[in-house]
């Protein structure tokens, strides 16, 4: 691909209901992130996610007891790496990031529907709810 392909802009369009919209910009501006930043690398995440999904299941236990995440980030690195276009440093730490990203947003959901934490864009963050 030439670098002028690379740096080439296009612009994506949607509609999301308000709150959600007031959601994402929080989080961003929690982030240090543009609108559009973070919407691009939410995007991104979740569509690696679904690839590092599969393979996540099977790096499980690969690693020896001596090298914890040793061997597995090996091969995620390497699988990663496994294509034609070169990846930055940003490109790789992304790849491999972005299901933990996943995990993470997955579990607030599940802590947030069990009224055991709260999320308030006014406080600047997440909370533990007063039992």
């Amino acid at each position: 691909m030439s670098e002028e392909a690379e740096t080439e802009r296009s612009t994506v369009m949607t509609y999301v209901p308000a709150y959600q919209k007031a959601e994402w910009k929080a989080h961003a501006d929690e982030l240090g992130m543009s609108q559009a930043e973070y919407v691009r690398t939410m995007v991104q995440a979740g569509r690696k996610g679904f690839e590092l999904d599969s393979q996540e299941a099977d790096l499980e236990g690969s690693s020896p007891p001596s090298d914890p995440g040793g061997s597995g980030l090996e091969r995620r690195v390497l699988d990663a790496l496994d294509s034609a276009d070169p990846l930055s440093w940003n490109e790789l730490v992304e790849s491999l990031s972005s299901n933990f990203e996943d995990r993470l947003e997955e579990t607030l959901e599940s802590l947030q529907n069990d009224n055991r934490i709260r999320y308030s864009g006014r406080e600047g963050g997440y909370r533990l709810v007063d039992q």
